[in-house]
């Protein structure tokens, strides 16, 4: 599992965490089942606190994203790609409404909109390195 936290960006660190395991899950690096590493271990392995990343897994629990098993450990949920996925469509829909209102402010039609944002994806996309 590969975890890059930002000591700069100003969001604190189990956010950090929490987003970047979202992530994963929702695009199939961490499955269903799998198991999260253990707390002092991840904590070791970031540099940071081991009840940073106790927050971060709570929060990731009440998600729904993962389930603890008091003698086994932290496991990916069987719908936490499901789950990861509505909540990215749910974080998605206010800054699309600010998007589309600014469009039609400019009087851009809807065709014209999707070609922007089609470009500006495989843009940022290749700058991350991404080829999909």
């Amino acid at each position: 599992m590969q975890i890059h936290l930002d000591t700069a960006s100003g969001v604190p660190m189990y956010a950090q965490l929490v987003q970047q395991v979202r992530y994963l899950i929702a695009v199939g690096r961490l499955r269903a089942g799998e198991e999260m590493p253990p707390i002092r271990v991840l904590a070791e392995r970031l540099v940071i606190n081991p009840n940073t990343v106790a927050r971060a897994y709570r929060d990731l629990e009440q998600g729904g994203l993962v389930v603890k098993r008091s003698t086994t450990g932290t496991f990916v949920a069987e719908d936490a790609a499901s789950r990861a996925a509505s909540d990215a469509v749910k974080a998605l829909t206010p800054p699309t409404d600010t998007l589309v209102a600014v469009a039609r402010r400019h009087r851009v039609e809807q065709e014209e909109l999707l070609e922007i944002v089609r470009r500006r994806y495989r843009a940022t996309s290749e700058d991350n390195g991404d080829t999909k």
